[in-house]
Parts: C-alpha cells; structure tokens; sequence
C-alpha cells in the first residue's frame, strides 16, 4: 500500500485529502506553529486535558449551543481508575424546581447586600478581551441574571453596554480608581475616582485581586504603545499621551493584614454599603491565618473571599508560575473554608470559587468542598466560541476572543454568542441543580465533602472529606482555633500549627490604631 507525504511548508492552511485507503504522514518542516491544532484534532484522546480534554470542552459546546445534553451507552470514564469521583444519590429525591439556586452576599455590615447565581463569570479584563467579546459575555450575563467580573483592566463601555450586574475587580493597577504616582507607570488609589466608578449602578459588588490562580504573586506592565482610547476609558488613565501602566506584583494602598481589613472596610463605606471582598490563590497558609486574626481583632470582615486555583488560566503568564506556584482549588478552598470555621468567621463570610467549572457536577463538587457559589472564565469563552488554539498572549486568536486586532475580533457576533453564553450557563445550573435534588439536597450550602467519594486506588474507595491529599485538609469544628484545647485537638495538627504562627505574624505587624492613610 502505497504512502503519500504532505510537506506544510509556505501554507498551514492547505488541507490535503488523501485518496481512500492510502497512508500518509505529515511533516512538519518549517511550520511547529501547527502543532496545537494537529495534537488537538488527530492525536489527542477525549479525555485527556491540556488544559481542557475535547470530552469537557463538547459539553461546553453542546449547551452553549442548546443541543440535545444527552449521552447514550453509558459513561466514557473508567469508573475503576485512581482518581474517579462521584456523589452518591438519594431514594428520597428533591425535585430540581425545589432545589435554590441563588445566594445572597452580603456581611454584617453590608447594606446592599447582592443576590448571586450559583455560577458567574470569572475575571477577564477588556483588553485581554476583545471588545465584542466582552460585550457578548455582558450580555449574556444580562439575560441569565448572573453577575460578570470586570478583571483588573477597570470598567469598559463593553461591560456597560451589555447590561450585567458587575463584580469590579481592582488590582494592583487601581485602574478606574487610580491615578499616576511616579515613574515606571506606578500608580496610587485614588479615592474620589474610586466614589464615581463605584456608584454606577451597574456595580453590585467590589472585589479587591491581591493574586490570581495563574501566575499568583507576580505583576504586569501595559506598554503605552498598546494603550487605546477605549482601553485608557475603561482604565482612567486620562488624555493622551499615555504612560506605562504598572500592574505590581503587591498593592500599595495596604501592606499588612490589619490595613487590607481597613481597606475592605473603607471601600465599603465609600461604596454606599456594596459588598467589599478579595481574591487571592492560597499561598503561605500561614499568611491566610494572619488575615483571619485581623478579622477578628478589627471586627472588619470581608463580605465574600473568591478563592482561585492554581489549574486557574490567563492570557500570558510565565510557564513556572503557571505550572508550579500556588495551591491548586481543592486544596485551596478547603483551607480557606476550614480556617473561616475554625475561627468562627465562616457565616459572615461568602465563598466564591474559581478553577476548572465547565459542568454541574465541577459545580456540585465545589460547592462541597467550600464553597457558596462558583465563577468560571475559559468554560465562559468556549461558550464564546474559543476553541483552544493556545494563542491568547499572541493577538492572533482565530476566534476573535483574545485579540485587539479588528479584522478578527469583528468576526465574534455579540447577540449571536451572547445567546450562547446565556444557554451554557443556565444549562450548567439545571444540571448542578439536578445532581443536588438527586442526592436529596435542597441547595448548594446543603452538599458537604460527605456526599463526595473517591477512588485512590484499585478498591480503594473515600469520602472526600476524609482528605483527598494529606491530613492537612481537614473541616475543624466551629470555633476550635479559637482556643488553647481546640488547637491542640485539632485533627489536623499541622492546621493549628499554621493557626498560631499567623497570629503570630498579625501581632508583628499591627498597629491597632484603625488608621489607614489613603
């Protein structure tokens, strides 16, 4: 039998159909650009996740699209294999129409407390986005009456013109609540711009970055040559010419745990009462332990705390900080929940996950592990269209998703994929909804680590919350930190060791005055 050779060398467009019962081999001469699309859409198998497996990304497609969700001759998955994960189902089963699906956040001292969906959109910024893209998921946000985070890239005409209810998030840039301070486009809070953008109605709520799953810790510069008018609007950056924005790797309106308290706080005030939260990818547990102690001490909560996952994605981030810094969301999340409840924290507090939600049961196991409701950005641009072509940081992406370039980002039809991203996302929500009912739940904050189990090996078989790493991970009783004997009954020990060096840490560095100067 006769083998045919393609040699792609001035066209990676070409296609080539080999005659019927041939062989042929595909050399890659000049062209290793092509390689995403080849592994993509003749090796891979339906499983495997690089970041998304094309088995995840089809259901994506499939809801976005409101094609048939069903699937026939049963489960693809290797229900024997380390690492399956299921939740067990009720003889008693709630009916889905009974199960809630809406969360309210909102802390003791919030006086517009907000009515969230249990699944939103993530943070990404305009600029990161194309215009259009972030218009669609504006819109489609709209529809479905769930919340859109603005990422740290300030508040556009995009997010305004369609019509979501926004979480603005501010980072390290303050870019609409900002101004410039000095050289290198550093940048300063600035307090009365923060007044105006936060009193647009469109603002339900208020989320400072302190990190983000991808690249936790590290900063960011936006040359002044890509700086648009439309990206200086949504940024408040001013008239031309432009200066470097500077997006450090820490904030410089706090710098100890104490002042972040102040902080949230003082923008809560300033914001009329609008919930004031922050979102970080849990570092040193240590430090969290040192934020819990200054919750205490100032009697200062957060209204909510988003916890994002190192498995987290971005638009350009260096591959070690990518691949190797942070705590992935399992881990992270049950640390955070678990330390709020130690402290006696947890009920004043709302806890927003983020990390690889594409489907109800990623919803449903979430919910589980901690959290109260749920954010999800790529499984949001599959939606959109994306089709994982790896070349968000290169301005070239085919979808017109994560480009600035015109003649691409036209091609992306707000009313078209806002539909899209409005069908996917109550789709995921009826299906998390479903799973709920059928475990004999009534909401999200009724599921617990009990209703989860896990295959470690063979036989094997756990209830998640007998720890899915190591014993660190474990739910303390309510209050237990808070005590001498608590600590040191603490099923986790290495939990109450971390408890007391972040007191520790918090005693170091406050001051205890309630000063914060802005």
């Amino acid at each position: 039998m006769g083998g045919i050779s393609i040699d792609i060398i001035h066209n990676p467009n070409l296609i080539v159909a080999p005659p019927l019962n041939s062989t042929f081999t595909i050399s890659l001469t000049s062209h290793k650009s092509i390689r995403p699309e080849i592994r993509q859409y003749l090796i891979e198998g339906e499983q495997e996740a690089e970041p998304f497996s094309r088995s995840m990304r089809n259901v994506v497609y499939r809801r976005a699209k409101g094609a048939d969700p069903t699937a026939c001759l049963g489960t693809r998955v290797n229900v024997y294999e380390e690492g399956y994960e299921w939740i067990n189902h009720s003889m008693f089963p709630v009916p889905h129409d009974e199960v809630e699906d809406r969360v309210t956040i909102g802390g003791p001292h919030c006086k517009r407390p907000y009515s969230a969906s249990l699944l939103n959109i993530s943070a990404m910024s305009y600029g990161a986005l194309s215009g259009n893209a972030i218009h669609a998921l504006s819109k489609g946000a709209s529809l479905g009456q769930f919340y859109h985070n603005t990422g740290e890239g300030g508040i556009s005409t995009f997010h305004l013109k369609g019509g979501a209810n926004l979480c603005w998030n501010i980072g390290t840039g303050y870019f609409a609540c900002g101004k410039n301070s000095g050289p290198n486009g550093a940048r300063k809070f600035d307090p009365e711009q923060f007044q105006t953008t936060a009193s647009l109605e469109a603002v339900k709520m208020i989320e400072i970055k302190l990190s983000q799953g991808a690249k936790p810790a590290h900063g960011g510069i936006l040359p002044a040559a890509k700086i648009t008018p439309l990206i200086a609007e949504a940024r408040g950056l001013g008239s031309p010419p432009y200066q470097d924005c500077n997006s450090p790797p820490r904030h410089s309106a706090f710098s100890t745990p104490e002042e972040l308290m102040l902080f949230v706080g003082k923008l809560r005030e300033m914001s009329d009462g609008k919930p004031v939260g922050f979102k970080f990818c849990v570092g040193d547990p240590a430090e969290f332990a040192a934020l819990c102690h200054a919750m205490i001490d100032t009697g200062i909560t957060p209204d909510f705390i988003t916890v994002d996952g190192s498995e987290g994605g971005t638009g350009a981030a260096p591959p070690e900080f990518q691949d190797a810094v942070g705590m992935p969301l399992q881990e992270g999340l049950v640390l955070v929940d678990g330390m709020l409840i130690g402290a006696n924290l947890r009920d004043k507090i709302t806890i927003i996950a983020s990390g690889k939600v594409y489907n109800g049961f990623s919803l449903v196991r979430t919910l589980a592990l901690g959290a109260d409701i749920c954010n999800a950005a790529r499984s949001m641009m599959f939606a959109l269209g994306c089709i994982q072509a790896l070349r968000c940081n290169s301005n070239d992406c085919p979808t017109g998703i994560t480009t600035q370039k015109p003649e691409l980002s036209s091609s992306l039809d707000v009313d078209h994929k806002s539909l899209r991203v409005y069908n996917f996302q109550k789709a995921t929500v009826h299906a998390a909804k479903e799973l709920l009912g059928a475990a004999g739940l009534r909401s999200g904050q009724d599921v617990t680590p009990s209703h989860i189990f896990y295959r470690v090996e063979g036989r094997s078989v756990r209830l998640m919350e007998d720890g899915k790493s190591t014993s660190y991970f474990h739910r303390p009783k309510a209050g237990s930190l808070l005590t001498d004997e608590g600590i040191s009954a603490q099923r986790s020990p290495q939990l109450g060791r971390w408890w007391v060096e972040g007191g520790k840490k918090y005693n170091s560095t406050k001051r205890g005055d309630g000063y914060l100067a802005l």
